[in-house]
């Protein structure tokens, strides 16, 4: 360990390259906010100390076979490291410079300079880019060698280079979670920039370069060529955020391909293995940040993935990683031998063209059985392993974002969105797993897809099991269905046994577990099934239903996933508070709980196409209808004239009543009935479900029907 060294001497002679089993940058809002802060809180006569930076020397054999960087290296003797700890915070500290480079570059003093002509401190801004950001082949400048950034084919390097450091001719550039990090990075110190130099004089820049450069202090510590870099990332702990288990697994399996002796696995192959991890992982990484406002959690696809790939147990919540680094892919699998016998093969004699010649006859020798020496984990172990990650990262993606997928038809696209909205439980391991392994057959795909979310709304939704029920069960079987041990048909077999405690056995849907769970919404201070956490996913397939017929969406799933202040996205038609003639006049012959019940019926609550403020739920029935403004003219209320599919319905009748609440109530019911083919009983039954048995409401009412037992 050397004594401490600045920014400024760290970067003397030197290039940087984050190589190939390193993650991507992966700071986010907490780690940039604290580095500002140390960054503007150092007085100026004080030092900052940045922590351990850990690298070593890029063998020969691997820069020689860099373009853009051996110029500097074998004319100017430049010295080229991998970064095997602190990346983070090099990459956090060049976007800094870049970004103060830019913002001294565009005051008005400076826009129609010259870089040579410009100021940073004691320093020329062409000698802080060379610096610290690139330096161009003098000769023909064609050229541009980074000082800092990542091993060649890797997509983060293209956006640090393109869309960090500026370079133009960009051409098509590979987005993922890593490089929106890099873009949320510039915007951040860009933005904090700009508010310093609204509040003080731009000589503020100086000084925040000058505490960079020369006040935040590293411990240099170069790795020799005997230490094991790979043992060394894994178990380093910088500041910043954790590793997550897919890196750990990505160093750990590059690890690996280097401890097979020569005689088992050729150097060749060993490096086609590495170069098919790092595609791999650019691929998963590539889909896993695919929409880059909502990435997918690594750890996530890494779990799922165990799940369908090895056999599951349920034990502890990190059990999949344990067993991937410390027995799967354990270097002691490839340290331990086992003694392979070869004497079982029988050898034959070809049978050729070619002419006889007399040789001399050799002596029979009976030889010993032969014992080869082979690894516990073999490499076509890892190349299956990592084949396997490539080909899921995809459809795991468009398990998340089906309406975005090129793997799914839509019919498919329809029925995952549902699985989705509904919440998808346990079940992403097996319906990956359903994808890859039967792509021509997409009917029974489909038919899986939906019995998935019938089983799911029922024994969940309604019936309120735990939501762990079965779940052992369905991730041994998405094992099963990966390895072709099980059919789809027989998954939905299972799915349908299942759900069989739920029905009597004139299969007649048990409802005291629905009607329980809404009982105990109704008691003292509840709000009846406005309480139920699944009503706004049964009301939108009910929206959905209705406007099959018409084609044209009037309300989107994100009315009930967004969540504003004071805002509702679905009221009681009848409202909570009841204070105006109108409806004192029609429910005032019922009492407190009574009212309260039919407030909290299933027939009184209704989506609305955009979220009002909850002080308008109040209106009269009429008025809630017709489109309401302020005083300006704003519209502050559309009206369900002007509304959802649903509100339309409601818009036709000419008042609401406890008649209206009921009917309504019951169509929803029926609704229920056969779009999950269960039978909810008797009349006499629904009542009782929608706590309204005290209504002695005897004319008929007429129910629609909506389908012939077909999920949609």
């Amino acid at each position: 360990m050397k004594e401490l060294q600045s920014l400024n001497e760290v970067f003397n002679n030197k290039i940087f390259r984050i190589p190939d089993y390193q993650r991507g940058y992966a700071w986010g809002e907490k780690q940039l906010i604290e580095f500002w802060e140390d960054l503007l809180s150092l007085d100026s006569y004080r030092s900052h100390y940045t922590g351990v930076l850990s690298i070593k020397k890029v063998p020969e054999n691997i820069w020689s076979g860099w373009n853009d960087e051996r110029w500097l290296i074998t004319g100017r003797k430049y010295i080229p490291y991998f970064i095997v700890d602190g990346q983070q915070r090099l990459t956090t500290v060049s976007i800094l410079i870049q970004c103060l480079i830019e913002a001294v570059t565009s005051t008005p003093a400076n826009e129609k300079s010259n870089k040579g002509d410009i100021f940073l401190g004691a320093y020329k801004l062409s000698e802080v880019i060379e610096k610290y950001i690139v330096i161009t082949e003098p000769r023909h400048r064609i050229i541009n060698t980074y000082k800092f950034g990542y091993e060649v084919d890797n997509p983060s390097f293209e956006f640090l280079r393109h869309q960090i450091f500026g370079e133009p001719n960009a051409g098509t550039i590979r987005e993922t979670f890593y490089t929106l990090n890099l873009e949320n990075a510039k915007k951040f110190f860009k933005e904090n920039i700009a508010k310093l130099i609204k509040q003080q004089d731009h000589i503020l820049l100086e000084e925040i370069y000058e505490k960079l450069t020369q006040r935040f202090l590293f411990n240099l510590y170069e790795i020799d060529d005997n230490f094991d870099v790979f043992v060394a990332f894994e178990t380093m702990n910088n500041r910043g955020k954790r590793l997550s288990d897919l890196e750990l697994l990505k160093n750990r399996l590059i690890y690996l391909t280097t401890l097979y002796s020569p005689q088992e696995v050729p150097d060749d192959v060993k490096e086609n293995i590495r170069t098919k991890i790092n595609r791999t992982w650019g691929e998963i990484y590539n889909q896993l940040g695919r929409n880059k406002k909502t990435p997918l959690n690594d750890d996530d696809f890494l779990k799922a993935h165990w799940i369908m790939y090895f056999k599951y147990s349920r034990n502890k919540g990190n059990d999949y990683i344990r067993y991937l680094l410390d027995d799967y892919f354990s270097p002691k699998n490839i340290f331990e031998k086992l003694e392979v016998s070869t004497s079982g093969i029988e050898y034959v004699e070809e049978l050729t063209d070619s002419p006889d010649f007399e040789e001399e006859e050799e002596e029979e020798v009976e030889l010993e059985p032969i014992m080869s020496p082979q690894s516990k984990l073999k490499i076509n172990d890892i190349s299956d392993y990592v084949d396997s990650l490539k080909t899921s990262a995809g459809i795991w993606y468009s398990t998340f974002f089906p309406s975005d997928s090129k793997d799914l038809s839509e019919p498919e696209q329809i029925a995952m969105d549902k699985i989705n909205r509904v919440k998808i439980a346990y079940f992403r391991p097996l319906i990956m797993a359903a994808l890859i392994r039967t792509k021509p057959n997409e009917n029974e795909r489909i038919s899986l897809l939906n019995q998935i979310e019938r089983f799911i709304f029922i024994s969940f939704r309604l019936c309120r099991a735990q939501s762990s029920y079965r779940s052992s069960a369905y991730y041994r079987n998405a094992r099963a269905v990966y390895m072709g041990e099980m059919s789809i048909l027989d998954v939905i077999a299972s799915l349908n046994n299942d759900l069989s405690w739920v029905f009597d056995k004139n299969n007649i849907f048990k409802t005291s577990y629905f009607r329980d769970f809404i009982s105990r919404k109704f008691g003292p201070n509840g709000d009846g099934f406005y309480g139920w956490n699944d009503l706004s996913y049964f009301l939108f397939e009910y929206e959905e239903r209705i406007k099959e017929s018409r084609n044209q969406p009037k309300l989107g799933w994100h009315n009930f996933t967004k969540s504003e202040t004071d805002k509702v996205s679905i009221e009681h038609i009848y409202p909570q508070t009841a204070d105006s003639e109108y409806w004192t006049t029609r429910f005032s012959k019922f009492s407190d709980d009574e009212c309260r019940y039919l407030r909290g019926s299933l027939g009184n609550l209704l989506p609305l196409s955009s979220s009002i403020n909850s002080s308008l739920q109040n209106d009269d029935f009429p008025n809630k209808k017709k489109i309401k403004t302020d005083d300006n003219g704003e519209v502050i209320r559309n009206g369900y004239a002007n509304g959802s599919y649903s509100e339309l319905e409601v818009a036709k009748k000419e008042d609401w009543t406890e008649t209206e609440i009921l009917e309504r109530g019951l169509t929803l019911l029926k609704f229920m009935e056969e779009r999950w083919q269960i039978s909810l009983g008797t009349r006499s039954s629904k009542l009782e479900l929608l706590h309204l048995s005290f209504l002695d409401i005897t004319n008929d009412i007429s129910i629609p029907v909506f389908a012939e037992n077909q999920p949609l």
